[in-house]
């Protein structure tokens, strides 16, 4: 499938969605659906460095944060609309993915996933002791209850989802776009062999920097409106430990070499948490992506892709 169709396939799925939510008139559905939403962000942002190219990232939440207090910083300087927000926070972690990328990616392996855990540290440190935007103390951010687009009144919280919706569409569509171009099969030489890729004249520093730009832009962008959906932020919740292992354990549920993974990833494993938080509490999150990580890596290391490839091809053999 060309970009275009897949592009317009997305438009149309994501329309479909507005129009059930809004005729569901559940409010909880925005909330849930929101956060669902966001870790299909997180997981294919993810996935462009650590699925593509194979090199895994710690520091998810560090971008996520960055996102989140670049809205924060405005907030209080200058008000601006969440969806220039959104580009504000794509710009400040994809310059920070830059940089970061430039003095880590010459590590490889567990030395490359040390340093973004590493640089996910220190920017947490250095939150907390700046106090403009709140330090350890948090922030609080004052939403309206309704806002109006074209004429329409809706609740911010339906708002927040409209913008989330279009930012999980714009991922996926740049993942899919990724996976069957030029770039994406640079990034497959990284992942399969990086020296041969060297040795071969692949400028695999230039990809892989290309790689955690658009990884953190997109984390950056995914963290901005959270400040309006939570309501209060604070290091802790915004630098959490939730959202570098979902980021992780997202795509690789769902597999990892395809822009699919993440997003059935984010699906199955989201929708458990959420329905783990209202059934019994949001402190089992973590155990349950925990234990389905360990049994997806021993029943099913490639993902839920993997597994569906590999039995399609046994029964195509018999």
């Amino acid at each position: 499938m060309n970009t275009v169709k897949f592009s317009l396939l997305a438009i149309f799925a994501a329309f479909v969605l507005l129009i059930f939510a809004h005729w569901l008139k559940l409010d909880y559905f925005y909330f849930a659906g929101y956060t669902i939403l966001q870790f299909i962000v997180m997981a294919t942002a993810w996935n462009i460095l650590g699925g593509y190219c194979g090199y895994v990232n710690f520091g998810s939440a560090a971008f996520f944060a960055l996102g989140a207090y670049a809205s924060v910083f405005l907030h209080k300087t200058y008000p601006l609309p969440v969806p220039i927000l959104m580009v504000v926070g794509a710009l400040v972690s994809g310059i920070v993915g830059l940089g970061t990328g430039y003095l880590t990616l010459r590590l490889r392996g567990a030395f490359f996933s040390i340093a973004t855990l590493a640089m996910a540290v220190v920017l947490q440190t250095l939150v907390v002791n700046w106090d403009y935007v709140g330090g350890s103390r948090g922030a609080y951010i004052i939403r309206p209850e309704t806002v109006e687009i074209g004429g329409l009144t809706i609740n911010y919280i339906e708002y927040l989802f409209i913008l989330m919706v279009a930012l999980a569409v714009l991922a996926l569509v740049t993942a899919q776009s990724i996976e069957h171009s030029q770039l994406g099969y640079g990034f497959a030489t990284i992942r399969d062999d990086e020296l041969a890729a060297e040795a071969s004249g692949v400028p695999t520093l230039r990809l892989k920097l290309i790689a955690t730009t658009l990884s953190g832009a997109f984390m950056g962008m995914a963290g901005a409106p959270f400040p309006y959906y939570i309501g209060y932020l604070q290091p802790q919740s915004a630098f959490g430990l939730e959202y570098a292992v979902n980021s992780i354990a997202m795509p690789m549920i769902g597999g990892t070499t395809s822009w699919v993974g993440p997003l059935i990833g984010s699906i199955l494993l989201g929708s458990l948490q959420q329905l783990a938080t209202v059934t019994i509490s949001s402190a089992v999150n973590l155990l349950i992506v925990g234990l389905l990580l360990v049994g997806f890596v021993i029943i099913a290391p490639n993902g839920l892709i993997g597994l569906v490839q590999e039995r399609l091809r046994a029964r195509r053999r018999s």
